[in-house]
Parts: C-alpha cells; structure tokens; sequence
C-alpha cells in the first residue's frame, strides 16, 4: 500500500471522529439550551400561578376574616339578649319566690286554725260518744259486735237466699242440658254389658290330664309356673285346673300355654320353655294388635306405636270387671260426641279419653299412681300436651287446665256409672254407704242420715230448732263439696236436707 494514501486515509478518519464528536457536543449544546429554555419556561409559569394563588389566598384570608368578625358581632347581640332574658326571668322567679314565701305563710296560719279547730271537735266527739255509751249503757266496741253480727246475720240470710236460687236455676238448666247431652251420648254408643269377672281356667280332658301336669315329684308343674312366672292350683274341681297371678298378661300367657300343651300332649319341662316364650310373642302380637285395632275404632291416628303397644295390655286388664281397652274405647267416642255438642277440641278430648288410664297397663315396678304415670308416659312420647293435662287431672290429681280435661272425665264418669259397666263387690258397697252415712253425720246440726239408691243418694234430717230454712240450703251445699272432696265415686251423689217441724198439742 503507498503510505501517502495510508496518511491520508488515517487524516481523514482524525477529521471525521472529530467532526462527529463535534456535531454530538453541538447537539448536546443544543439540548441543554432547549431544556434551559423549557425550565425557565415552567419556572416562569410557576411563579404566575404562585402569584395568583398567594391572591387569592389573600382575598379568601380576608373574606374569612370578615365572615368572623361579622359571626362574632352576631353572636355578641344574641349574647346580650339571652343575658337580658335570664336576667328578666331571675327577676320574675325572685317575685314568684317571694310570692310563695308570703302563700306558705298564711297557709301556716291556717293550718294551726284548722289544728285548734279540729282538737275542739275531737273533744266534743269524745264527750257525744261517753254521753251516748251513758244512755246506751253500751260500750263502742259492744256496739260495733251488736251492729256486725246483725250485719252478718242478715248478709248470711240473703246469700243463702240467692244461692239457693241461683242454685235451683241453674240445677234446672244444667239437668236439662246434662240428661240431653249424656242421653244422646249413651245412645249414640252402644256398648255390651260387663261380663264375669275374667278367670284363668283351663278345661281338661279327663281327670287323668292333672297327674300329667304336675307331673313326677312336681317336676312339670314346677318348671311350668317357673318359666310362665304364674302359679297353676290344681284342686278338686272336676275336669279343671286354674291359673293365678296379679299380671293379668302373664296370667293370660299361661292360660294359654297350658291349654297349647294340654292339646300337645307332650308335658315335660323342655317342651314346656318351649311353649312359655311360643305364647309369649303371640301374645304381645296379640297386644301390639288390640292396640292398633282399639285406636283404630275410636278413630284416633297420629299415636307413637309405643303407646299403642302400652294400650294394648289393657285387653288383659279390668276394673269392677269392666274390659279396660273396652272401657277406653268407649270413654274416646263418648268424650268425643260432648266435645262436638259443646263446641270443644274433638281430636284432643278422644285422645284424652282414650288415653285416660293408659297408666294402669304399667307394672307394680313404677311408683305412682295411674294418672301420673300414665301422663308423663305419653308426654315422653310426645303427646299433646292439653291432652297429658287430661290424663293426669282425670282424678283431680292436678288441676283441669282445658275444657277437653273436664269432658274426659265426665266421659269416664258416664261410662263406669252406666247400667251394666261395671260389678262392684259387697265390702266395697257398704264401705262407702256407711262413709256417706258418717261424713254427713259428722256436720253440726244433723239429727240422721240414710243412703239410698245404691249410694247414689243421701237424704239427712236436722233438728228443726238448730238449722233454719236457709242454713239447710247452705249445709246440703256443705255437704256434697266436702263429698266431692274426700270420696271416689263414678256419676253423682244427690243430697237431700229435710228439715220437719212438728207441733203437737192435747185436748182435754
């Protein structure tokens, strides 16, 4: 390469970085005056902005100033008024004060006039009422004793009167009410009349089945009356054999077991654990059955099945030999056509019929007595709590919160006091006859009482010079509520007080 163009190639790269670098330092020149120019540009504008708003900061400064001072003169003028007004008003209270001040004191003076004035007139009436005590001969606290017992003499005649009354009015309406209500009650159920009293007897076939039944040493006997929990007595009675114990189902499952292996004919103690747990279910089939087919007849629905199998052991179970299921069933139809006449709940009074001595299917195990027990069984079972109330206050255990618990008892009443619902034994008949007679006895005044109609009435003679006419009406009243009170007893008791007055002269 000649070294003449090398030189001068290397010249004219020198010139032209340098003229590079110079345009780059121009440019940079350039950009630096057009941001110098730009920033005195926005300064510039910054302080016209500043300017104007350091004015108008002044114009506000000096309108708010203003706007105080013309607040504060305002609210100096309404100062001075108020200070005006307290001041006129603590001048008018100054005034009323003195006002009451100067009232008080007069009332003062008339108060010590009205005192001397009034210990004058206690002085006069001390001295009338020792001048009246002195022509009376009588002293203040004798009079009050003589005016009270006249008071209460006459007050006792007239509301003996007016009970008396009030009484026969509405013994007159009730009557006829009651006898309609119970009449068609009665009608529209038809039931049959109590049969015998239900006894375990089993019927052999020959006299030569007892040897069998006892069986060697006893053996089959034993483990009989061990696995049914009953006791089998066999006697001289022909052709026959009877099975006793308290538990009518229990009793009830060995009548029928005995009369399965009687049938069988095999009698021995394996065969008989057998036919003891055989009967067993069948009879609580039976009673889960009874339960359901009992509801069903009294039209109730929506029960707990535990109920109804509680029911249902009241097919085994009777009172004076009335069938407690029947006996059930017919309260629930009972309360249920006095609930549509009255206008009552027609669901709850059958179910509280139906459900009234639910308690008497319980076991001796639980303590208490059938209303309780039987309530708190069907609360725990969610029943309506207006009927529980009836079934614990059917015996007036508790109080009678609803109508519904007053007819089921008056349904209970109507069915064990029909013809025909139940036996009642001789000791127990004259046991309350001589109750009646006693209790009425036992009132002040009563000369002799007899009962009659069965128990159903008790007519009493007083001495005519003791009791009066009214006081007879008071203690015939006297007499049935403390009945009502202390006695059990299915219907009513009538009371009947005779008073004879007799007056006898001779001729000569």
């Amino acid at each position: 390469m000649n070294p003449l163009n090398l030189v001068i190639g290397l010249l004219a790269l020198i010139v032209g970085v340098a003229a590079g670098y110079l345009f780059q330092r121009y440019q940079a020149e350039q950009a630096a005056k057009a941001r110098q120019e730009k920033a005195d540009n926005i300064l510039k504008v910054a302080s016209e902005q500043a300017r104007l708003i350091e004015s108008q900061a002044r114009e506000s400064a000096t309108k708010i100033v203003q706007a105080s001072e013309m607040e504060i003169k305002e609210r100096r003028l309404e100062l001075n008024r108020e200070t005006d007004r307290l001041d006129k008003r603590r001048t008018e209270l100054d005034n009323r004060i003195e006002k009451l001040e100067q009232r008080e004191q007069t009332i003062n003076k008339r108060q010590s006039q009205v005192d001397r004035r009034g210990n004058e007139i206690d002085k006069l009436h001390e001295e009338q009422v020792k001048k009246l005590e002195f022509i009376a001969q009588m002293t203040q606290d004798d009079a009050r004793k003589d005016l009270f017992a006249a008071v209460e003499k006459e007050a006792r005649g007239d509301m003996a009167r007016i009970i008396r009354q009030v009484e026969a009015e509405a013994r007159e309406e009730g009557e006829k009410r009651a006898r309609k209500l119970i009449a068609d009650a009665i009608q529209r159920v038809a039931s049959e009349h109590v049969a015998e009293v239900t006894r375990a007897v089993v019927t052999l076939p020959n006299e030569e089945m007892k040897g069998r039944i006892v069986g060697r040493n006893g053996r089959n006997i034993k483990a009989f009356e061990q696995a049914a929990g009953v006791d089998v007595i066999v006697d001289d009675t022909p052709d026959s054999v009877t099975v006793s114990c308290f538990d009518s189902v229990r009793r009830e499952i060995g009548r029928r077991a005995l009369a399965k292996l009687i049938l069988d004919g095999r009698i021995h103690p394996a065969h008989i654990e057998k036919i003891v747990e055989d009967e067993t279910k069948a009879v609580e089939k039976i009673i889960n059955e009874s339960g359901e087919q009992a509801a069903f007849d009294a039209n109730i629905t929506g029960l707990h099945p535990e109920v109804l199998r509680m029911m249902g052991r009241l097919k085994f179970r009777t009172s004076y030999g009335q069938n407690q299921l029947a006996h059930a069933v017919e309260v629930s139809k009972l309360a249920g056509i006095l609930a549509a006449e009255i206008g009552a709940n027609v669901e709850w009074s059958k179910q509280g019929g139906f459900l009234h001595d639910i308690g008497k299917a319980m076991d001796h195990n639980q303590e208490g007595t059938h209303a309780s027990l039987g309530a708190e069984f069907c609360k725990r079972y969610g029943v309506h709590p207006v009927v529980v109330n009836a079934i614990a206050s059917h015996h007036h255990e508790v109080d009678q919160d609803t109508v519904e618990a007053v007819i089921a008892e008056a349904a209970d009443a109507i069915s064990g006091a029909r013809p025909g619902a139940r036996r009642e034994d001789l000791e127990a008949y004259i046991k309350r006859i001589r109750t009646l007679e006693e209790m009425s006895m036992s009132f002040e005044g009563v000369q002799q009482a007899f009962a009659i109609q069965a128990g159903r009435e008790v007519r009493i003679l007083v001495k005519p010079d003791t009791i009066d006419d009214l006081a007879s009406a008071r203690l015939a009243r006297d007499i049935a509520k403390k009945i009502e009170e202390t006695m059990q007893y299915p219907g009513q008791i009538r009371v009947t007080v005779i008073r004879e007055t007799r007056a006898t002269e001779y001729a000569k």
